[in-house]
């Protein structure tokens, strides 16, 4: 005898999947590569010294 399914809980199912393949999908297709990500950090980082290198002091 074959298992009774539901087949309500197995489109949603079904939709979830699909919707997660499609997720991967456009996260492959918009996501930075990883030598974009590096210079990301970088110009971050070289901006902080820029800003910290003009920063004048507090006379107390």
């Amino acid at each position: 005898m074959a298992e009774v399914i539901n087949l309500r809980m197995a489109r949603k199912t079904r939709a979830r999947a699909e919707a997660q393949d499609k997720a991967a999908a456009n996260r492959a297709r918009h996501g930075l590569t990883k030598g974009e990500r590096e210079r990301q950090r970088l110009d971050a980082e070289r901006e902080a010294r820029h800003i910290d290198g003009a920063r004048r002091e507090d006379k107390e």
